[in-house]
């Protein structure tokens, strides 16, 4: 990533949306994250120790910036249930520039990040 201040998307699934909802929250009252939209009852089809798994997971797609991505990252991993947590970040190529405003301001200045 970048270390500047661009729009960053971040993906990640849960098991659980009840989960998902919780860092969701947890990562937007830290101001790590705008927004995060979760997409519940996804189905995913992956490897995983060697057995072909068939689940269904909450994807959840983060709205950061780049500027604040790897404190994001880890502390995202942190509350992540997960022993490898799928995380996959991109910079969207254009965006709708009171969007990007907005999501710039939201992630703006931080309160007590790790103290919960």
């Amino acid at each position: 990533m970048a270390d500047n201040n661009t729009l960053c998307l971040v993906l990640t699934t849960f098991a659980e949306e009840s989960s998902a909802a919780k860092v969701v929250r947890q990562l937007v009252e830290e101001r790590l994250a705008a927004c995060g939209t979760l997409l519940p009852q996804a189905r995913s089809i992956y490897r995983w120790k060697d057995q072909i798994e068939d689940t269904r997971e909450t994807v959840v797609l983060f709205k950061t910036t780049s500027h604040i991505f790897h404190e994001f990252q880890s502390r995202l991993l942190y509350l992540h249930p997960y022993e490898t947590p799928e995380i996959l970040a991109w910079e969207p190529s254009a965006s709708q520039s009171s969007y990007a405003a907005w999501v710039m301001e939201s992630v703006g200045q931080p309160i007590d990040r790790h103290d919960q």
